[in-house]
Order: structure tokens, then sequence, then C-alpha cells
């Protein structure tokens, strides 16, 4: 459901595109997101990170594209946010010697994994978000605005869809290795 309501400012983006141009999409994408991490204020009274971070680029870059009527900066956005994600996560590998790995903060409550587990997902979710940063600039610089907005509805979101399952997959395997393990040893 979280997912469903984060993608939320993406499809009004990708909606207001469609029936407008870039600058009003763009103008919906910063109201509709200040309006999204106020929803989770009100309801959760807190926020998280990652929302604030995605919500003060949106807010920068959205900005700098109305103020200075140029569309390159929105198109950097969604490379920006994947980059950082990126350092978040690679950061985490190096700290206290790969001991808390994002992902295992994360999600470490709703999975019991070995922590080489924890620190290879972590790795692999930080190449994809680096990689996904560089295939935005190919495509936005590349190229026309049209494609570019459809790929960053459908191509990055689907893109993310497959990762995770195939991410999904390789932990699985790792689960039912721990559970077969367990069991063996009662």
């Amino acid at each position: 459901m979280k997912f469903l309501f984060d993608l939320l400012t993406i499809v009004l983006f990708f909606i207001t595109y469609k029936l407008s141009d870039i600058y009003t999409a763009t103008g919906v994408l910063v109201v509709a997101t200040l309006a999204q991490v106020g929803w989770v204020w009100i309801w959760q009274h807190q926020f998280e990170e990652t929302n604030l971070i995605t919500a003060g680029l949106v807010v920068v870059f959205g900005g700098a594209t109305l103020f200075l009527h140029d569309p390159i900066f929105i198109k950097w956005k969604p490379t920006i946010v994947n980059w950082l994600f990126s350092i978040m996560f690679l950061s985490s590998l190096f700290a206290g010697a790969g001991k808390r790995p994002t992902l295992k903060l994360m999600l470490g409550d709703q999975l019991n994994l070995p922590n080489s587990v924890w620190i290879k997902l972590t790795f692999a979710w930080a190449i994809f978000f680096l990689v996904i940063g560089l295939v935005n600039l190919y495509v936005a610089f590349t190229f026309d605005e049209p494609t570019w907005v459809n790929f960053k509805l459908f191509g990055i979101i689907g893109l993310m869809l497959l990762f995770a399952i195939a991410q999904a997959a390789y932990t699985g395997i790792h689960l039912k290795a721990d559970s077969n393990s367990s069991s063996n040893g009662s």
C-alpha cells in the first residue's frame, strides 16, 4: 500500500504532463509531494528520512524548473534521488564494517537473513540505484521529452519492480535454506 501511495505523485505528474506541459506537471508534482509529506505527518506524526530527502529535491529541482523555465532540472531529479539512495546504501556497508546494511535496518524486523545476505542485497540495490540514475540521464538527454516522461513512470518503476522481484527470489532462497537448516538441526 505504501508503494502505491509513494507512486501517486509520479502518476499525477504523468497525467498532468499528458494533459498540459512539463511546467504544469512539475508544479503539480511539487504541490502533490508537499501534500503527501503533510498527509504522512498528520496520520503518523513522523517523517521518513527518504521521503523528506525526495520532497526536498522535488522542491529544489521543481522550483528551479519553474523559476528558470527549463525542464533540465526536473529531468535531473530522478538521477540525483537514485544516486543519493545509492550513496546511502553503499555508505551503510562501510560504516561499522557492514554490520548495519541499510536493507537490514529497513527490513530486518520482517526477514531473518544472515548478515552476508543483507550485505549482498544492500550492495545490489546500491548498484541498481546508480545504474537507474545513469539510465535516466541517458533517456533524458538522448530522447525527446515525452519519451523521458513515459520512461520516468513506466521505465523506472518497471525496472524497479523487476529488480525487486529478482531480489525477493534471491531472498527466498536464503529464507528456505535458513528454515531447512534450522528444522534439520532440531
